[in-house]
């Protein structure tokens, strides 16, 4: 059971690990999309995001203080899922589909992350 728990954190923690350096290294092209999509300040958010994708996998990766990681990485989520991801607006049915897969996984990773902050502030 533990060896289970180890592995699902550690590889949690190196998909956002991975994904907060890619905003680093693709900065401008995230921004470009980001801006593309109405998001303010698009190059600062996407470098935000980045940190906290980074500081969350580092904290998921080392289990260090999880519940801050945890909670940097649903903070980053959430307006990414709403702002970036908003299938419904999109008209043109491939862009609306791949937005939707966008905005359903971001929403799976969500759950999966207050799930693991639920049984991190249950065990202490």
């Amino acid at each position: 059971m533990i060896a289970l728990f180890i592995i699902g954190h550690v590889v949690l923690g190196l998909y956002f690990l991975q994904s907060g350096l890619n905003h680093f290294f693709k900065a401008s092209y995230l921004a470009g999309y980001a801006s593309s999509k109405g998001v303010p300040f698009a190059k600062a958010s996407v470098i935000a995001s980045g940190i906290l994708f980074t500081i969350g996998g580092i904290s998921l990766i080392g289990w260090i203080t999880p519940e801050i990681g945890l909670g940097l990485l649903i903070l980053a989520l959430l307006p990414i899922t709403t702002m970036v991801h908003n299938f419904w607006t999109i008209k043109d049915p491939m862009h609306r589909a791949s937005e939707y897969i966008m905005f359903t996984k971001n929403v799976a990773l969500i759950s999966s992350l207050v799930l693991a902050l639920a049984y991190v502030l249950a065990v202490g």
